[in-house]
């Protein structure tokens, strides 16, 4: 036992299980401190490994960023915060605040609803003819190109939207660090560079493969940004638990290998964590047993393995695109078990990453 002035322990939410935090902290720094320095290597091999290893680590700093969105880790929100922007300088969403990444997601659960304010799709489809056929060829070959331009907006949009203006001095400074951190990686090593691009692109698109079937969530589009967003969705629907609950997906990464959904840190347990959303990530496989059974199959709550998706995933790469409707999912009768190939017309949603605060 620690000395109480040496117990960190002590700033957790929950002590039962702590350790399972200090692990994953320590994975996520030196998977991408590791990760990083093997890019330079001139063994092949280990480029490799070490381009998944720091893909691993991107993925983890990310749902850590949503773990202290959520203040699920540390009992006070200076210390999640401290945290949370720790995570986003490693995952490079620093360019958005961690307050504004944490409104921004806080209204996806308040709200039971998507808040965006700046619509992809309607992008996308606006585009001149050339460079839609560019973003979309690039969706075809795999290349989170949606993605990647979402990214580019939270740096570009303060220095486009009047209202934005007074991030530009934070933002410029960002930007000034990472570009020498940047182009002093491409100096010494252009491979490594491109690997490092290559894991980036690979995390964005772990991340938008989870997040496109999670939910069927109605999007909403303000002129707003950051902090204090006020909607108005009096819409005639009524968005309560029971919606919240129905519209929301358990695609888990295996449901006979509960371990494989820690490549996610456990964030496809979804509707175990809309349920109680500050239930930390470690606990959420014994929350979903306790909620929903542990068959797996309750009743009010659709499991839906990753495996299943895969299909839909590549067949509706472009569709995503420029759609407003998610698709639909078919059902067994009388439960919410996927029938043989249900989950292929699941068209899922773009351009609802909790790392873009846009």
């Amino acid at each position: 036992m620690l000395p109480t002035s040496l117990n960190i322990n002590k700033y957790f939410q929950q002590t039962e299980g702590v350790w399972a935090h200090h692990a994953v902290f320590a994975f996520t720094f030196i998977a991408y401190a590791v990760g990083v320095w093997g890019l330079f290597s001139v063994s092949w091999w280990l480029n490799f490994f070490s381009v998944l290893l720091l893909t691993q680590g991107l993925i983890i700093s990310a749902y850590l960023l949503h773990e202290f969105s959520h203040r699920s880790i540390f009992k006070s929100a200076a210390i999640n915060r401290r945290w949370g922007t720790a995570m986003t300088w490693i995952n490079g969403s620093c360019y958005s605040t961690f307050d504004e990444i944490r409104d921004k997601h806080m209204h996806h659960h308040v709200d039971r609803a998507d808040v965006i304010s700046f619509d992809i799709r309607h992008f996308i489809t606006s585009l001149p003819r050339p460079l839609n056929l560019l973003v979309k060829s690039l969706e075809w070959a795999y290349i989170p190109a949606a993605e990647i331009i979402m990214h580019v907006l939270v740096v570009v949009m303060p220095f486009i939207t009047p209202a934005w203006h007074l991030k530009r001095p934070r933002l410029m400074a960002i930007i000034f660090v990472r570009t020498i951190l940047l182009g002093l990686m491409a100096w010494i090593s252009i491979k490594a560079w491109l690997l490092y691009m290559l894991s980036y692109c690979l995390m964005l698109t772990a991340l938008r493969f989870a997040d496109a079937y999670q939910h069927t969530y109605d999007v909403f589009v303000t002129l707003d940004s950051g902090t204090n967003i006020k909607l108005n969705l009096d819409d005639g629907k009524l968005r309560d638990r029971s919606y919240e609950q129905s519209n929301t997906y358990s695609n888990l990464t295996s449901v006979s290998h509960p371990w494989l959904n820690l490549m996610f840190l456990n964030f496809p347990y979804h509707n175990a964590h809309h349920q109680k959303p500050v239930v930390a990530w470690n606990q959420l496989p014994q929350l979903h047993a306790k909620l929903y059974g542990k068959n797996n199959a309750p009743a009010d709550v659709a499991i839906i393995p990753m495996l299943t998706l895969l299909k839909s995933y590549h067949r509706h790469r472009l569709t995503r695109l420029e759609s407003d409707d998610y698709g639909s999912l078919t059902f067994k009768p009388d439960s919410k078990q996927l029938s043989l190939g249900g989950a292929d017309q699941f068209i899922g949603a773009v351009g609802v990453s909790f790392l873009t605060a846009i």
